[in-house]
Order: C-alpha cells, then structure tokens, then sequence
C-alpha cells in the first residue's frame, strides 16, 4: 500500500493538485523552451533582410540588402548579431545565403546595389559568390559570375557540393562545379527572362525529393521544374497551378513538397503533382516575405519591405523597426 493512499482524502487531493500544478508548469515550461520566440530582431536600421538559411543545429544566417553582411540568431534565445561584417571579401548588398554543412561554407550573393541605397563602400561592383567559413565567418571563396549584367539572387547545393545559382537578370540558372574556378550555364530557357528590362526573372531555387530542380520567376509568377539526368539538364517545364504573387524564396519540404514565400505577403506549402502543384497557405500578412527556411517543425520566415528599399517614389518612407524574422509552427501534416 502506498503512501498517499493511506493519508486522508483531503492530504490526497492536495498532494494530486501539486502534482498536477507541478506537472503542467513543468510542461509549459518546456513548450516554451522548444518553441523559442515567436520572432527576432536583426540588427540594422536599414537592414532589409532578403535571404536565410539554417544549419543543422538550427542556427539562422540572415543575408542584408541595405546595409551588407550576414546576421547570425539563435532560434531558441532570440539572440542576433552580425556574423559577416559588411564589405567582407568585397562584398555588398548580400541577397541569396546558403548553409553548405558538408564544405563547411556559407555560400552568399554580393550584388552592388549602391545606386538604390545599399553598401557604397569599396567593394566589388560585380555581381559575385562569397564563400566564408561557416563557424567562423572567415573568407573563403569569391567566384564572379559570367556577364552580361548578371544578378546573383538564390542558391542551392547538389550531393556531389555543385553550387547553383539563380541569375535574375538573364534567363540562366549557373553552376559551379566542386573545385571549379568558374560557372557554367547549367540551364538556360527563354521562360525564365524577365518580362520587362529592370524587372527580376528567375529568383527561388531548391532541389526537390524527386532529384530534380526547382526554380521561380519572380516578376512573371512562374515555377519550373528542371529535370536533371546524369549531371546535366533535361527537360524544363512550367508548373500549372494558380496564380503566384511574386514568389521569391523557395525550400524543400517533403518528397513532393516545398515551403515557398510569396513577395505579396504570405508563406506557402507547395505541393507538386505531375506536371501541376497545389497551394496552401500557411501564413498571410507579411510584409514583402523574401526567404524561408525550415528548423525542425518551424519555418522562419524573413520580412524584406522591400518596396521601401527598391520604389523610388518611397525612399522617404521609413521602415516599421526593428525589422524581423518570424516562426511558423508546421503541424505534421504541413512539414512532409
């Protein structure tokens, strides 16, 4: 016979009501220190962040139009500060960043955008890949891409450490192969031009389950599947679905399943289908959402406002600060 079942039955409840309290704070408590803030503050007032990834620990990089580098937070304490220090390795406004754990290197886009507000220090006035350490944020690698006029915008890395790259500025994806001194155009095909001159062509790129590429067209709304056969491009097609608002950054999901941000202010799930896809949104009311990535059962998501940094009728318009990165929670069935 136990103690508490040979004590009064007044002492029973209040011992089963402190358990209770007991147990449920402790529950809170580690509800709590699993799912972190529920956003955080990058440092920078003209910070406009427009690209973040994740390492396997869940560590957050988050790269900075306005004001250069790349921002380092930790997910669970909310604690954010510059990681890449702007102007590094040359670089200036960084747009795609990229967490490449097998060569241990932060892949970034350096575009000079100096003329629209952002780093005007010295600096490379091409368009170029840095690679810098990813403990460390040392240098590493810069690797220029090929002209004319090139926009180095996201980035995705193969199994075999091939980096892709999105050029929005001219309808090609580019390639670096492992130990490559140079790109290669890995596919080109007139649908991924931009539809008018100074507007962005393609921008999201991510490999999907099925081994092949995905990628977006920002301006004209489009998503596109590259087939990859034996190393090389095959086949490109346009996806049918509806109509996509701007869509920007794209990641992996599940086999068949992406997280896609849409510039018109929300997160998706997008779910291919043969030679169609299917959206769900999973979080409206975003302010120009350029990025997202996934830790564990979280999507964060970065918030650009970017019209403040790129209309010229509203450069006197000044940013809702301090600018943010955002959770959100993905239920089982939205994170295969």
């Amino acid at each position: 016979m136990s103690m508490v079942s040979s004590c009064p039955s007044s002492v029973k409840r209040s011992t089963r009501a402190a358990l209770a309290v007991a147990l449920f704070s402790s529950v809170l408590w580690m509800t709590a220190a699993q799912a972190g803030p529920l956003s955080i503050a990058l440092p920078g007032e003209r910070a406009f962040p427009e690209s973040i990834t994740s390492a396997r620990d869940g560590t957050l990089f988050v790269g900075r139009l306005g004001e250069g580098g790349i921002v380092r937070a930790d997910p669970r304490t909310g604690a954010a500060a510059v990681f890449v220090a702007p102007g590094a390795a040359g670089s200036r406004s960084i747009t795609g960043v990229f967490s490449d754990e097998a060569s241990g290197t932060l892949w970034a886009c350096s575009n000079d955008l100096s003329a629209l507000g952002g780093p005007s220090s010295s600096g490379d006035s091409h368009s170029a890949l840095k690679g810098f350490d990813l403990i460390t944020g040392a240098a590493k690698r810069s690797v220029p891409l090929p002209e004319p006029h090139p926009f180095c915008n996201d980035i995705a890395v193969d199994a075999g450490g091939a980096v892709y790259v999105t050029d929005s500025a001219n309808p090609t994806v580019l390639r670096l192969l492992a130990g490559a001194s140079g790109f290669e155009v890995f596919a080109t095909n007139p649908q991924f031009a931009p539809p008018q001159p100074n507007s962005a062509g393609l921008d999201g790129i991510a490999f999907g389950g099925d081994g092949a590429l995905y990628v977006t067209t920002y301006a004209a709304g489009g998503f596109f599947r590259i087939a990859v056969e034996n190393g090389r491009a095959g086949r490109v097609i346009k996806l049918q679905g509806r109509a996509l608002g701007l869509p920007d950054g794209l990641r992996p999901l599940g086999r068949k399943s992406f997280l896609l941000v849409e510039g018109a202010g929300t997160l998706d799930r997008v779910v291919v289908d043969g030679d169609g896809f299917r959206v769900a949104p999973l979080r409206d009311g975003f302010r120009t959402p350029t990025s997202v990535t996934r830790v564990g059962s979280v999507a964060w998501v970065s918030e650009g406002q970017m019209p403040l940094f790129f209309d010229p009728a509203r450069k006197g318009e000044s940013p809702a600060l301090p600018f943010r990165i955002y959770a959100v929670p993905l239920n089982k069935g939205k994170s295969q």
